[in-house]
């Protein structure tokens, strides 16, 4: 019996019909593609609209369509909407074709002649390629109940209590000693000024307390198998040398240690640190760690200070790394990111210039727990400066280094600007490119630094120096700047500069992305699924991101996306399944060469080996449908459901409008 297809092109506004003459179209194909099988062609201005889709069914329920074509905008926007319009109407959802005629031609295109013949080949291609479309059902998947969250700052913490709230178990896995991240390490949030410790601790007390949390600090996720709803994950817990069972964090092994280390983690290089020791005094847990490689026992095996002052024997020199195996149904990505090393840009003098510090040694300098218990003073430790120049976007928005904005420069700098002035009286030259104050209250914010006194000057940093040209200057250090709204070069000599660092993904961001199956952008950061529409979730099922992970952004924006990751992790919890696509690859074993091609090849780590037999096999749970080992198979072993050769030459023929010269050359 040969098909009957309606074929169905959406003018989508002016988007489709601005630039191809969509009535022609619809006309075309009713007419040329009749012989191979178009029983019906329309054209409706939105065909996403529900008047449009009504009128997809109406017309398989009474001219008994068993093929749809859909000639509209990208499948990755709406092919669910078609396909769930087709089974509304009893036909099966996977025997509708979805072919893009925005994106791949009138958003490409001027010419529109050109870009209506385009749009002709594009629903030939498509036609012939549904008549080879097979019905298919979705893989139902279960959900194990528990979640894996990776990171432990603010969008991490926010997730797990989400979901922690709503009764579910979650593993918790942070890198470092305590959770907290960035966060931690800040002495107020902008533009409310409130305490960042003071907002942060409540919910690092709740999560550290929490009867659904099981929070691995000190920890580091090793390896990931299994797929959505069935994850195996391996959890190395670095050994900390303290029986958490008896430590009771008094504290004595830290105040009894006699070495100092740079603290170059969390006070940023300011300060030093015992070698046995707490990140900071609200850290969860309130465990200390002892630093192995700068211990003394563990270079020379003398001192043991710490286990012989120990009150209740926690100190335990002979603990070793353990792995722990958890089984989970989704896990979220919440690893934060790094600060651009301001080392990079020489001519910003950071680190061969006292007096210029970066963002993060500025904020622990403000900071009451900080190396100077929050007094801003130079690199003597007690002189306090009389003006301080604020450099924004160093390493950001720099075609040479970060060409993307990190989204929070310029409000963290006139945050700095306002406690420069609170605390020291100082005079303020703050230097930027454009100001960007688009969230709630930060024009506000600015608006109260302009009448504070803060001096702004437009204009990209060239150079600071030491190097004094002019009276005035000696002892100083001179920002080079062009003042653009002034049109001249300028000189401002200033006692500290604060270079306001831009955000970088994590430097082990793609080694991490990899181990998850999921992918970096060419800045490092965690792709998501659509930027607007599904900003947590990735290509892999099961696996979402949140807060800096995905990109530069505030700490509102932050604890929006843990709490909307938890939310996605949530419903698929209590849904208790999941249904997948079954647009998978399969391999033939019988053709199956064991070469393993495939198996270095796949973005998604879905494709298993078999040493007994020498054959792959393709978890269909992983699997995404991408196409790359079916490319890539020497042997021709492996065929991919939905893209069947037949379907794929019938496509090209269609585009090629073989079909239709085929008809037009038939005489009579």
């Amino acid at each position: 019996m040969s098909e009957r297809i309606g074929v169905y092109v959406c003018h989508c506004g002016t988007n489709i019909a601005g630039v191809v003459n969509v009535a022609e179209v619809s006309q075309w194909a009713g007419e040329k593609l009749a012989e191979s099988g178009v029983v019906v062609s329309r054209d409706y201005k939105f065909m996403c609209s529900s008047l449009g889709q009504e009128l997809i069914q109406k017309d398989i329920k009474e001219m008994g369509l068993t093929r749809v074509v859909v000639a509209a905008c990208s499948p990755h926007l709406h092919e669910a909407t078609f396909r769930n319009a087709c089974k509304g109407a009893g036909l099966n959802p996977y025997l509708c074709e979805l072919v893009s005629i925005r994106e791949q031609d009138s958003w490409v295109h001027t010419d529109k002649v050109a870009a209506t013949e385009k749009a002709k080949a594009i629903i030939s291609g498509g036609v012939a390629r549904v008549t080879y479309h097979e019905p298919l059902e979705p893989l139902h998947v279960p959900i194990h109940p528990d979640t894996l969250v990776v990171g432990g700052g603010i969008a991490g913490i926010q997730a797990a209590l989400e979901i922690a709230d709503a009764g579910f178990h979650v593993y918790l896995v942070e890198r470092e000693p305590s959770i907290g991240g960035h966060m931690a390490q800040f002495d107020k949030t902008f533009p409310t000024l409130d305490c960042s410790a003071c907002i942060l601790t409540p919910k690092m007390v709740q999560v550290g307390n929490h009867p659904n949390i099981t929070l691995l600090t000190w920890s580091e996720v090793t390896k990931v198998d299994g797929y959505v709803g069935n994850f195996e994950v391996t959890i190395k817990k670095r050994a900390r040398f303290i029986n958490e069972d008896l430590c009771t964090g008094c504290g004595i092994c830290q105040e009894k240690c006699p070495k100092k280390v740079i603290d170059d983690v969390f006070e940023a290089g300011l300060d030093t640190r015992k070698v046995v020791y707490t990140p900071f005094p609200q850290a969860v847990p309130n465990y200390p760690v002892l630093d192995a490689p700068n211990c003394t026992f563990f270079l020379k095996g003398t001192c043991k200070a710490c286990e012989k002052f120990c009150p209740t024997g926690a100190i335990d020199f002979n603990q070793k790394d353990e792995d722990i195996t958890v089984q989970v149904g989704n896990i979220i990505l919440a690893t934060g990111f790094d600060l651009f090393d301001a080392r990079r840009i020489p001519q910003y003098g950071y680190g061969r210039l006292a007096n210029v510090y970066t963002s993060l040694e500025f904020e622990r300098l403000c900071n009451a727990s900080g190396p100077t218990g929050g007094n801003i003073v130079l690199r003597d430790g007690k002189t306090a400066p009389k003006s301080v120049g604020i450099v924004h976007c160093v390493g950001s928005r720099d075609q040479n280094y970060n060409p993307y904005c990190s989204a929070i420069c310029c409000m963290q700098s006139l945050k700095f600007a306002h406690l420069v002035h609170e605390r020291t009286g100082a005079e303020v030259y703050n230097f930027y490119i454009d100001i960007r104050t688009p969230s709630k209250g930060y024009e506000e914010f600015y608006q109260r630094l302009l009448e504070e006194g803060t001096h702004f000057v437009r204009g990209k940093v060239a150079e600071v120096t030491d190097a004094a040209r002019q009276s005035g200057e000696d002892g100083k250090l001179i920002i080079q700047v062009e003042d653009t709204l002034i049109g001249k070069q300028r000189r401002i000599p200033v006692d500290m500069v604060i270079l306001s660092a831009g955000l970088e993904a994590r430097h082990d961001a793609k080694e991490v992305g990899k181990l998850f199956g999921i992918a970096c952008s060419a800045d490092s950061w965690y792709i998501e699924r659509h930027p607007k529409l599904d900003p947590v979730a990735t290509m892999t099922e099961g696996i979402f991101i949140a807060g800096c992970a995905q990109g530069p952004k505030d700490i509102p924006a932050s604890v929006v996306q843990g709490a909307a990751a938890s939310a996605r992790v949530m419903g698929k919890i209590q849904q208790k399944e999941v249904s997948l696509e079954p647009v998978r690859a399969t391999v033939d074993q019988d053709r199956c060469s064991g070469c393993r091609i495939c198996n270095n090849l796949c973005p998604f780590s879905a494709i298993l080996f078999h040493e007994d037999t020498m054959v792959s096999e393709v978890n269909p749970a992983l699997c995404q449908g991408c196409g790359t080992c079916v490319a890539a198979c020497p042997a021709g072993a492996i065929s991919g459901t939905g893209f069947s050769d037949e379907q794929i030459l019938a496509q090209i023929e269609g585009l090629l409008l073989l079909n239709v010269k085929h008809l037009e050359l038939v005489p009579g």
